[in-house]
């Protein structure tokens, strides 16, 4: 008699919600449809005050058996404390998961698309790609993501989506033991710092897997077009950027001791080289491999920083 087939890895969805009575129902029914069915669903909600947690109650009752689906109060401190927040409840599951937001639709194979890349002991953050769409659904682009990720690169950018990302369980138990930082600007961009600085595997796949829905209440839209492109040169020439930088290299540093040697020793570096106008902290930044995707971007970063923005 030959043997029965391993079970598939189970992976934790966790969703994060507020207000989002119009799309989510879209949204869940894609977590049903996914080729992977080994999924449970944790849901942190910010404080709806419209149908969101009705929506969450009617889905777990029609797709709840056999999975944990859980409904939990989130802190009401903003998108980013709520994602961390649960991804350091102390009861989630130790196993892979995927962070979802409330009003996209995630294409079939997403989850098993990010699955494959979960495996082995070392933190592993995947992201993906998106098909960009009106409020119907109706696709007007996609994104081109992607690039060399490294902890030079994740310092000053993020290239990994959190509307796709997946964390294996090493990951994740990374995030637990850093725990919660206070003022994060973006918790995606905080994950690809901290897994790539503890020396782990960031992907970023060309693979489309889901439906990233532009409605103009996203908490972060895309990242495409001359709009955005003018209004991320907005940021890094003004001081909204370089306070996001100041507040994401100071909770690295408090978290140092999950972080490799050559991360630790470019937070040193650039502790002892401040922003400022002038060389040094330029030189710093370049001697650390510290640049963004493409010349250009790498060109504006350099910029600001001759500037005494970054």
């Amino acid at each position: 008699m030959s043997a029965a087939p391993p079970s598939p890895l189970r992976v934790t969805i966790a969703l994060c919600t507020y207000n989002g009575a119009a799309h989510l129902a879209q949204q869940l029914e894609s977590y049903a449809a996914q080729t992977h069915t080994a999924w449970d669903l944790w849901i942190s909600d910010d404080g709806s005050t419209d149908a969101t947690c009705d929506i969450i109650r009617r889905f777990a009752e029609t797709h709840g058996t056999g999975r944990d689906i859980r409904l939990l109060k989130g802190p009401r401190a903003g998108f980013a404390t709520n994602f961390l927040t649960l991804l350091c409840h102390p009861d989630l599951p130790a196993q892979p998961v995927a962070l979802s937001d409330q009003d996209d639709v995630w294409l079939p194979e997403k989850l098993a698309l990010g699955m494959a890349h979960m495996g082995g002991d070392a933190p592993c953050l995947y992201g993906a790609q998106s098909i960009h769409t009106d409020a119907a659904l109706t696709p007007v682009g996609r994104s081109m993501g992607g690039g060399q990720a490294h902890f030079g690169n994740a310092l000053v950018q993020n290239i990994v989506s959190g509307h796709s990302a997946m964390l294996n369980a090493s990951a994740l138990a990374l995030v637990r033991a850093a725990g919660v930082p206070q003022g994060l600007p973006y918790h995606d961009w905080w994950l690809y710092q901290l897994v790539t600085g503890a020396g782990g595997r960031a992907i970023v796949s060309p693979d489309a897997v889901l439906m990233y829905r532009q409605h103009g209440e996203n908490a972060m839209g895309s990242h495409q077009g001359l709009r955005a492109t003018a209004a991320r040169a907005a940021q890094v020439f003004g001081h909204t950027y370089g306070d996001w930088i100041a507040v994401n290299t100071s909770s690295l540093r408090a978290a140092s001791q999950l972080l490799t040697p050559q991360a630790q020793a470019i937070l040193a570096l650039l502790e002892t080289h401040p922003k400022r106008i002038g060389l040094a902290r330029a030189r710093a930044f370049a001697s650390a491999g510290i640049k963004r995707q493409g010349r250009l971007g790498t060109g504006l970063l350099y910029l600001a920083v001759l500037a005494g923005r970054v």
